[in-house]
């Protein structure tokens, strides 16, 4: 149901009732002036464009439609009663889409308009035979099939769902639940973009600053490589969901309040406890709804994200470990400057500074995809990009979450390497909970693993392929960087040291640890240690009294965060949460569930990871100063969310492994595979893949930068610094 009670919308009471005072209203200005001045606001011309091309959309598939019928064998009155109607929904919908965005459309047809016969056959023959239409490409075997065009230079996805109807009437309501009885799975997943994202704006209190909110949250989670949900961050409905979450908290706050409560209540949301805007229910058609209670596979899920229409599903069940991680770490950063922005210590392009995906991280995994032409490369592209998330995961669970890996959410070209594209990760270990053990992690077999699923794409072509490759930070290739330069040591620094962000040291009872000390560099080169990287920055931290804790989130002791740790250029991020009993091994043996690197156990492709942890300090080396991050003072959060901490939660999500049951996928697809392409793919490994070794910091010259680096096999190991003493 829409209202839980008839004095508010949501699950909840509001937080606060408060309105906007005169120092938001001069907020929100701004928002929105930046908002205008960044350009994510489309023309007059161009929105008169859009709804222009949404009419010849909809004429051409009334014109199908009925063409459809008449080759089904039907009369021609009936012929000239058929019908088929279009929808809109995802960002145009929502009515937060920026300049040249694409038009995520939903077709609704008849019964015997069928998907593969009629829609992804007979209009598909249409379209390719009128001039305005464009890069044509239909994915009929996707989740959700989708057939993608571009119409008078507009880009258009478009889905399809045949309803039991005879005839699809002109004033169709696809909010009513009935509307999914006898439709098949993909036609539910198609038709409940539009539900959803009606749903949505039925559930917001104010939808002008719903708008105005979520148009920004979108722009910055592109800007700090946040937006992508394929890879395992969050998409458009994802980001839609929470703010319009917080919209029902604080309903009547303006913009500029909204996005400052956004990041409070994030930075401290309890994960896994799901984000919902309405109550869950059955539905009276028997469709499976999210419930970690019967389903054991969302019981892993990282942070659940629920959509409003029935049936109910987790939007976000891409998010791993990793991604969560690097999520929760941006919220408590955008608290810490919307904190600043309210005290004019900053601005709002201070919030929206790119992510330094190539400085903060020692060792990167390349991988790299070729094709003969750009239709192959373009499909080829789309598989293994949603095929990252599967690589992220098995580093995850092969390691159990001892080695986690952050993939940017998009793909580079060389200029120099026509159909070529190449994607990144960032890989770090966490703090193990003995830093005297030694333990070794092989991952060859991961990625070999990885390859070979990546390589049993149905619809693989010659000349598709694929290299995965160890790159160290300073031999990553210029051409991920803007204009081609490589940033100088300078100006990472100054970069660093403008994002450091206020954190306290949270026990798992809420209680407050010591605040850590500061420390700043006058010159740059002061923080350079003998191997030529950079120190991290201890974090200040806030003084924050156990009873401003005790209130934070219901009164309820136990914040879900974790302690963590930045990398900054020369130091390894980690976590000093506990791992489980199995996480930390012995340095020459391998976790029992990792796969096997080959058939007689011997090494396959050198990518061998070696990680060695020591209460030995470096000669004059500093480690990382620890700093666990919990949420400041908050003084409207006592009654955040009630049902987040109820032990008696029906939907509560219990803790289990979202991967269960992968590696069975994986041998199927493996099996699928001739003896032949196994030994091929194994000899490739031998020659592409280097030994991957995460080297600690060593006394030695400063290297030289450059995009081609000649690389040999080398075994080194990568060293956890010693945490530092609290200070006094």
């Amino acid at each position: 149901m829409a209202k839980s009670n008839p004095g508010y919308l949501g699950v909840s009471e509001p937080i606060s009732l408060s309105g906007p005072t005169e120092k938001d209203v001069i907020q929100t200005a701004e928002v929105e002036k930046f908002l205008a001045d960044a350009g994510l606001y489309e023309s007059q011309e161009e929105a008169v464009s859009r709804e222009e091309v949404l009419g010849k959309l909809d004429q051409t598939v009334k014109a199908w439609i009925k063409k459809a019928t008449r080759l089904s064998g039907y009369g021609e009155q009936f012929v000239q009663e058929a019908n088929a109607k279009i929808f809109t929904f995802g960002s145009y919908r929502l009515g937060v889409h920026g300049p040249g965005a694409d038009i995520d459309t939903l077709c609704v047809g008849p019964r015997h308009a069928t998907r593969n016969d009629y829609f992804f056959r007979c209009l598909h023959d249409i379209l390719a035979e009128m001039p305005e239409v464009s890069e044509l490409h239909p994915v009929p075997d996707a989740h959700v099939p989708v057939l993608g065009f571009k119409l008078c230079r507009v880009s258009i996805d478009l889905l399809y769902a045949n309803l039991a109807h005879v005839v699809i009437p002109e004033d169709l309501d696809l909010s009513q639940d009935s509307i999914l009885h006898n439709v098949d799975e993909q036609a539910v997943r198609s038709l409940n973009g539009c539900r959803v994202t009606d749903q949505i704006l039925r559930l917001v209190p104010n939808i002008p600053s719903f708008r105005t909110t979520l148009r920004f949250m979108r722009y910055w989670g592109k800007r700090r490589g946040v937006y992508s949900n394929v890879i395992g961050f969050l998409g458009g409905i994802n980001w839609a969901i929470l703010v319009a979450r917080i919209c029902q908290l604080y309903p009547n706050a303006s913009p500029s309040m909204l996005i400052s409560r956004f990041f409070r209540v994030y930075s401290q949301w309890k994960w896994p406890n799901p984000v919902i805007l309405c109550h869950i229910e059955e539905g009276p058609l028997g469709l499976p709804v999210w419930d970690p209670r019967r389903n054991f596979r969302e019981r892993g899920h990282q942070m659940p994200i629920i959509t409003p229409a029935y049936p109910c599903m987790n939007s976000s069940y891409n998010v791993s470990s990793s991604t969560k991680y690097v999520l929760i770490q941006e919220f408590a950063r955008g608290l810490e400057i919307c904190q600043a922005i309210d005290e004019n210590r900053a601005t709002w392009d201070d919030l929206f500074e790119p992510y330094p995906f190539f400085e903060l991280y020692r060792n990167y995994l390349e991988i790299g995809i070729t094709a003969r032409n750009e239709d192959d490369l373009r499909n080829w592209k789309g598989w293994v990009e949603s095929r990252l998330r599967q690589l992220v995961l098995k580093f995850e669970r092969y390691t159990h979450e001892m080695l986690l890996a952050h993939p940017h959410p998009r793909d580079f070209s060389d200029g120099s390497r026509p159909l070529h594209s190449f994607y990144f990760m960032g890989l770090w270990r966490k703090q193990t909970a003995q830093p005297h053990e030694a333990e070794q992690f092989d991952i060859r077999g991961i990625v070999n693993e990885f390859k070979i699923s990546v390589l049993a794409y149905v619809h693989r072509r010659e000349g598709m392929d694929i290299e995965v490759s160890h790159v160290k930070r300073k031999d990553i290739p210029l051409f991920v960087f803007p204009g081609g330069v490589r940033p100088p040591r300078s100006s990472r620094t100054a970069v660093r040291n403008s994002r450091a962000l206020s954190r306290n040291d949270v026990t798992a009872d809420g209680q407050v640890g010591n605040p850590l000390g500061t420390e700043s560099w006058s010159d740059p080169q002061s923080a350079q240690d003998r191997s030529g990287a950079y120190q991290g920055t201890p974090l200040l931290a806030s003084s924050l009294s156990s009873g401003e804790t005790r209130n934070t989130l219901n009164g309820h002791l136990n914040l879900h965060t974790e302690s963590v740790e930045h990398e900054h250029p020369g130091h390894i991020l980690g976590s000093t949460s506990a791992p489980g009993d199995n996480a930390v091994l012995d340095v020459v043996t391998q976790p029992n569930s990792m796969p096997s690197t080959s058939s007689n156990g011997g090494p396959t492709n050198g990518l061998d990871l070696c990680f060695h942890s020591s209460h030995k300090e470096s000669e004059g080396i500093p480690g990382n100063n620890l700093a666990s991050f919990s949420p400041p003072a908050v003084d409207e959060l006592d009654e955040l969310v009630s049902y987040q901490d109820k032990p008696n939660n029906k939907h509560a999500p219990a803790h289990g492994s979202p991967l269960e049951g992968c590696s069975e996928r994986i041998l199927g697809q493996i099996g699928s595979l001739n003896s032949h392409g196994n030994n091929h793919l194994k000899r490739k490994a031998e020659e592409e893949l280097e030994q991957l070794e995460l080297p600690g910091p060593s006394v030695r010259t400063t290297p030289a930068s450059t995009s081609t680096v000649q690389r040999k096999p080398l075994r080194l190991r990568l060293s956890t610094l010693p945490q530092p003493k609290q200070a006094e």
